[in-house]
């Protein structure tokens, strides 16, 4: 029997997958996956546990349970100042990946192209891709990660349907500023160019800088799907649930894929979520707070070490330079500090297409404080 070629040939297994795996066989501290190593709050958990004793266990509403609709568009309102339509411009779905698939397959055709910037989430291309799209990478400028707005209009083209942004920034922690944002629409104006706004990180920016979401900006937020995720908000990402929120002519767009790719999300989580937003605002304020003593703390640990790093200014990851460490290209230094010390970290290379010249790997500080100073401690000795 002749099976059918591959629609996605160079993908494999995850590299979270695979330095998850290695880190468990080789008994190592798995900072590669971004994943916290403790629960949620406990009122959200007695919440979701309420709903299932009593019998909230069947399909929710495709888009999504109204109370927690109405909630994503309160905080929306009273933190980013943009008045949202719960009913017609907020969807819930399994997991932001989830949200950015069903976004760019909602609009992208084939031969489109979509611009993406270098170091990108793995998940933009084979969703670009499986949808018969082009990606068209940039390079972020290190060290600061900055994007290259004359790169950017020189990529642009009649066949560029949409730009993927991500701020705060996997896997580097770069934050995008307003003026960022005023470029961005400069460039676009006058286009018919959507953008994904990649935003599942947006409670965890530090040293006092405002998250810049695109829905601060009102001709930005007219084009564009907005993508978070309570996992990151909540620390549980297991749970994988999310939303988009995207004007109504493209939010009815977007559904149309969400209802057969999932259709509806986890209904006593849903009912939950509504009620810790509501009645717990202040997790989400002091998140921000919460993750930059664990990034302090963990910078301050790995002064000892030969790493360096700039502080992140935002996201649960920190990059170090290991350039004195060693020559290995990130893949294999990443396999060799599993091996010697015991710790995991993510290869920053994966999440480019052309190679990196900068010997940099991704530590997820989203641990609890004394699995952070283990690691560190392993670290140091290298």
């Amino acid at each position: 029997m002749h099976f059918p070629d591959s629609k996605l040939p160079q993908v494999g297994t995850t590299i979270f997958s695979v330095m998850s795996q290695l880190a468990n066989d080789a008994g190592a501290i798995n900072l590669s996956q971004g994943f916290p190593d403790f629960d949620g709050p406990e009122y959200l958990r007695k919440r979701v546990a309420h709903y299932i004793e009593n019998g909230a266990n069947q399909y929710a509403p495709m888009t999504g349970i109204p109370a927690l609709r109405t909630a994503i568009a309160d905080k929306v309102e009273r933190i980013y100042g943009r008045v949202t339509c719960a009913e017609s411009e907020v969807t819930v779905t399994s997991g932001a990946t989830e949200a950015l698939f069903a976004a760019i397959a909602a609009v992208v055709q084939a031969g489109d192209e979509v611009i993406v910037f270098d170091p990108a989430y793995d998940s933009y291309e084979p969703a670009i891709q499986l949808n018969g799209g082009k990606a068209i990478h940039l390079a972020l400028n290190p060290p600061t990660f900055s994007i290259d707005w004359n790169a950017l209009k020189a990529a642009i083209n009649q066949r560029t349907r949409m730009i993927v942004i991500n701020s705060p920034h996997n896997p580097t922690g770069a934050v995008l500023s307003a003026d960022d944002l005023e470029q961005l629409a400069e460039i676009v104006r006058d286009t018919d160019i959507l953008i994904l706004s990649d935003e599942v990180y947006e409670h965890i920016s530090f040293d006092g800088l405002p998250h810049q979401s695109v829905l601060r900006h009102p001709e930005l937020s007219a084009r564009s799907f907005v993508v978070s995720s309570f996992g990151k908000t909540y620390h549980t990402t297991g749970w994988k649930v999310g939303y988009c929120i995207a004007p109504a002519v493209l939010s009815t767009e977007l559904c149309k894929v969400h209802q057969y790719l999932t259709f509806s999300t986890v209904t006593p989580v849903q009912l939950a979520l509504a009620d810790m937003m509501n009645e717990m605002p202040e997790h989400y304020e002091e998140l921000p707070a919460f993750y930059q003593q664990k990034r302090d703390l963990f910078c301050q640990l790995m002064e000892g070490s030969r790493f360096s790093c700039v502080k992140t200014s935002g996201t649960y990851f920190q990059l170090m330079d290991y350039s004195a460490i060693s020559d290995l290209p990130d893949t294999e230094f990443c396999r060799w500090l599993i091996e010697e010390a015991g710790v995991a970290a993510i290869p920053i290379s994966v999440f480019s297409e052309a190679p990196m010249e900068t010997r940099l790997v991704r530590f997820c500080f989203a641990k609890g404080d004394d699995t952070l100073r283990a690691a560190a401690e392993k670290l140091c000795k290298i």
